[in-house]
């Protein structure tokens, strides 16, 4: 059974973990390629896009694939639009993995915004400091903003043109733990912190340590995101999978 697992998340690499230690599963790990120095893969692994609903399409037939799972970032709407059409043309099954989004609880102070821009705006006059936990393709975004001064984390540089003036880069890849993320914000004096609502709990520690230390989250609303057979954990698109192997191949 040949396989195409679309990357770039923990649970993407659970899955593929999943998939190398079963029998009889030909699987290829796809990544965007954001990354330069991703985490090593148990899986065969492609790096960079394919060019597109066509591109994938040929893909798809070249490589006779069977399945698809989507296991892309909850922000990457336009990859999983391009796959649904994709496995449309084809009838290739496709099922996604989605990832629950993160809840305000009582005690968060949240103001949920549609687009980096609208954060940016969302923002003030009034000069804050301001931490950016949101990945490095939105940064450009607070430049319109540059009475502000940001901490941003990413994994790797920024690389836009145009960024704020007072800007302060962190580079680090998670998971982080609730009690560093407080010494973190509190050590950096941050005001208010700007993030995407990517569920999980890799990144989750940051909004714990704005509820202890009651700081406000301006939060950047999920876009809709094109899914197949909706698949919640590794565990069960590995199910789904061995459900859509042939008989010869579930040992049935």
């Amino acid at each position: 059974m040949r396989v195409l697992v679309l990357g770039g998340t923990t649970e993407a690499s659970a899955l593929a973990k999943l998939l190398a230690d079963g029998p009889r599963v030909d699987a290829t790990l796809s990544l965007a390629g954001r990354t330069s120095t991703p985490k090593p893969q148990p899986l065969a692994t492609r790096v960079g896009g394919f060019g597109g609903v066509e591109g994938l399409v040929r893909w798809l037939r070249d490589e006779k694939v069977d399945a698809v799972v989507d296991a892309t970032h909850p922000y990457a709407a336009r990859m999983s639009a391009n796959t649904v059409a994709a496995c449309v043309r084809t009838g290739v099954p496709l099922g996604s993995l989605v990832r629950p989004p993160w809840q305000r609880l009582q005690d968060d102070d949240w103001r949920v915004v549609p687009t980096a821009e609208a954060a940016a705006a969302a923002l003030g006059r009034t000069p804050l400091r301001v931490f950016l936990s949101l990945g490095r393709q939105d940064l450009h975004a607070f430049a319109s903003a540059p009475q502000h001064r940001y901490v941003a984390r990413t994994i790797e540089m920024p690389e836009q043109a145009a960024l704020p003036p007072n800007l302060k880069i962190l580079r680090a890849r998670g998971p982080f733990d609730r009690d560093s993320e407080a010494r973190l914000l509190s050590a950096e004096e941050i005001d208010v912190v700007v993030s995407k609502n990517s569920g999980g709990s890799a990144t989750y520690a940051k909004i714990e340590a704005c509820r202890e230390l009651d700081l406000p989250v301006v939060m950047i609303a999920r876009p809709d995101k094109p899914a197949g057979h909706v698949l919640k954990s590794p565990e069960e698109a590995l199910a789904w999978l061995h459900d859509r192997a042939p008989a010869s191949l579930r040992g049935v």
